[in-house]
């Protein structure tokens, strides 16, 4: 529970228990190999047990200089060089070497198609990539020169996570590495607007190495700790929560390339885990298969969830079955990324209806969407935050950077909460046009782009689809052009060549009109209505 007397007001003011550091990515890499040198920091899960490969702090240090030396020969300081792979222990040395050269690196979702990759290497102003050969049956390098082909040009250097060792012994290293401040940008993260167009959250140094220290020490995350570390490298849950957190903690990370639930729960079993993370579908999938092959999981201690709402059965079932205290976390890429989180000792409920209160240094307030006013506690308005862990804005946009964060600091995350006495916040809904499935946030927009570029549709309006697995499954509500009509299958083939997976539509219904205002603009919440009710049934293709 907080120390703070009951609020009137849903407004927490930034704590200070715990300090603010003046910290890079390197920084924290280098105290851990001076902390805890012979400790080991990262395993490679995909090996067979007994001979997986693994980096103690000192040598995962010392393969990190090593890269940043040669990287920093190729590339001058705050260079833009982008990351495109699936999780591999080669990710985080490559991320640290970045870091520890004063580069900036680019994180890529390796599920994106070639259009998707194009924009992101266009608008990051990449110079580089280091990627994965394959994922999930894509070659990684041929889809990396279809988007530089659609962009005109080429970057300066492609080369492969899984040949690091060419890079040591061909690229000229640097004589010395380049000093590198907190206020540095550390990481670009892209996440989706409600334009269509990805945008880039630029993040401090200073923002991630506190943000996933506070993390941490909530957590209870300690050098005796042993991290199941499963959230994709891509997004901050990995590269920041897992991996910086993780770092500062002098702890071992444990690196599967994949999520699989039986062979996570035989990792947990074989490695003694202690800590793991999973987001509600991916803990349902947890639990469904101990029920079936039960494990000996008896070393977990502690599990982290987040991205979505985690039912409370499933919070107790997860704490009775695993033996674990389960802690929920709520943020976004632009802070860098938690706000909020419940605490270990919280009950079932509060993990399960509320998002917890704010971690340490940061101010939070629940406000009116109309009048910007703060409002009493209980009442639902927009969360708004402000403090260090804020992104330096969203790369070469200022437009949208002035449209999240206001003249006062504040970022406004387009979700509606509510505020308890005690600094509990409740999500109620959101703001922003956001579908979130599985942990994945899709933005409708883009999607109805690529769909409205059908010959067949007229209007398209897609959809949030409850589901007891993903949480929302994506649906698309359209209208057809006169004389043409087409199925469903053929839509979502559509949409397949030219959107990552996650974000084709599973629901597809087709309606004479789609409901609208008088100024033409199509109302979605009559749609969820009627999916609600069932009257979108007759419509389904």
């Amino acid at each position: 529970m907080p120390a703070q007397p009951r609020l009137v007001e849903s407004y927490w003011p930034a704590t200070e228990t715990e300090p603010l550091l003046d910290s890079t990515c390197g920084d924290v890499l280098r105290q851990a190999a001076e902390l805890y040198p012979t400790a080991t920091a990262l395993i490679d899960a995909d090996g067979p047990s007994g001979s997986r490969r693994s980096w103690t702090y000192l040598e995962l240090l010392t393969e990190a200089e090593q890269l940043a030396r040669c990287v920093a020969g190729r590339f001058p300081k705050g260079t833009h060089v982008a990351v495109f792979g699936g999780n591999s222990p080669e990710w985080v040395i490559t991320q640290f070497a970045l870091a520890l050269s004063g580069l900036v690196m680019v994180t890529v979702n390796p599920a994106l198609k070639v259009e998707e990759l194009a924009y992101v290497l266009r608008q990051s102003k990449c110079r580089g990539i280091f990627h994965q050969a394959e994922y999930r049956g894509a070659d990684m390098g041929s889809v990396i020169e279809q988007a530089c082909d659609l962009n005109g040009g080429q970057l300066d250097v492609v080369h492969r996570l899984e040949d690091l060792d060419q890079v040591l012994a061909h690229w000229i290293p640097a004589e010395t590495l380049p000093t590198v401040e907190p206020d540095d940008p550390a990481m670009i993260q892209y996440t989706s607007g409600t334009t269509g167009n990805p945008k880039g959250a630029e993040l401090s140094h200073h923002s991630v190495t506190n943000n996933s220290r506070f993390m941490a020490l909530i957590k209870g995350i300690d050098h005796t700790t042993i991290n199941l570390a499963v959230a994709p490298l891509f997004h901050t849950a990995g590269c920041v929560a897992n991996v910086l957190g993780s770092v500062q903690a002098g702890c071992t990370m444990l690196q599967p390339s994949a999520f699989s639930a039986a062979s996570m729960l035989d990792l947990i079993a074989e490695e003694k885990v202690t800590f793991t993370f999973g987001v509600p579908t991916m803990l349902i999938a947890l639990l469904n298969e101990q029920a079936e092959n039960p494990r000996d999981v008896s070393s977990l201690t502690t599990m982290f969830s987040g991205a979505a709402t985690v039912p409370v059965d499933v919070v107790k079932r997860v704490e009775k079955e695993f033996g674990v205290r389960l802690i929920i976390g709520y943020g976004q890429t632009e802070t860098s990324p938690a706000i909020t989180h419940t605490r270990l000792d919280d009950s079932p409920e509060d993990k399960s209806e509320t998002i917890g209160y704010a971690i340490p240094r940061i101010e939070v307030k629940i406000i009116d969407t109309e009048t910007g006013e703060i409002l009493p506690v209980g009442q639902a308005g927009e969360l708004c935050t402000r403090g260090f862990h804020l992104m330096l804005g969203y790369f070469d946009n200022p437009e949208a950077t002035a449209a999240t964060i206001d003249s006062e600091g504040w970022l406004h995350t387009g979700d509606l909460c509510t505020m308890d006495q005690r600094g509990y916040c409740r999500i109620t809904g959101r703001l922003k046009d956001l579908i979130i499935r599985g942990g994945e946030n899709i933005y409708p927009r883009e999607i109805e782009e690529v769909l409205y570029a059908h010959p067949a549709v007229s209007e398209v309006a897609v959809i949030g689809v409850p589901d007891d697995y993903w949480g929302e499954e994506v649906g698309a509500v359209l209208t057809f052009a006169p004389g043409h009509e087409v199925s469903g299958e053929s839509l979502r083939a559509y949409v397949a060549e030219r959107l990552a997976k996650h974000k084709v539509p599973s629901h597809w219904f087709a309606m004479p009109e789609i409901p609208s205002t008088a100024s033409g603009k199509l109302q979605k919440f009559r749609l969820v209505e009627l999916l609600a009710q069932n009257e979108l049934d007759d419509g389904r293709i």
